[in-house]
């Protein structure tokens, strides 16, 4: 019997196998993920692919790109928010001013700024 080949390449799928015990197993490798966090908003737009749309996140998964998918969106997100609870609170006149005269009031305000401006990344980026 001849000796078998520790690695060897299939032309006709493109892979390389390497030999263990006495089965070959494809050599693949998962790539290397960035280091950025999915944060809030990547989670819970896995989350909604997940129930939705489970066919994307499968693709996403097995070609390597959820991580690098999430965290882009994440930060898209991110940025997004801080832009939205700027406009509205200058829009509503949520400033500095305001904190120095009532916290509780600037508070408030604020509290309810963030709320809008979240339900509006939810609805433009996240369960879309």
């Amino acid at each position: 019997m001849s000796e078998l080949k520790p690695r060897i390449h299939d032309e006709a799928n493109g892979l390389d196998y390497i030999l263990a015990g006495d089965y070959y197993i494809p050599a693949i490798e998962l790539p290397v993920d960035d280091e950025r966090p999915i944060g809030k908003w990547g989670r819970m737009h896995r989350a909604y692919l997940e129930e939705t749309n489970p066919l994307l996140l499968n693709h996403l998964i097995l070609t390597g790109k959820l991580h690098t998918y999430l965290a882009d969106l994440n930060e898209q997100a991110q940025d997004r928010c801080r832009l939205i609870i700027k406009q509205i609170a200058a829009a509503e006149g949520a400033t500095e001013d305001l904190k120095r005269r009532s916290q509780w009031e600037w508070i408030s305000a604020m509290n309810s700024i963030v709320s809008q401006a979240e339900e509006i990344i939810r609805n433009e980026l996240i369960y879309t």
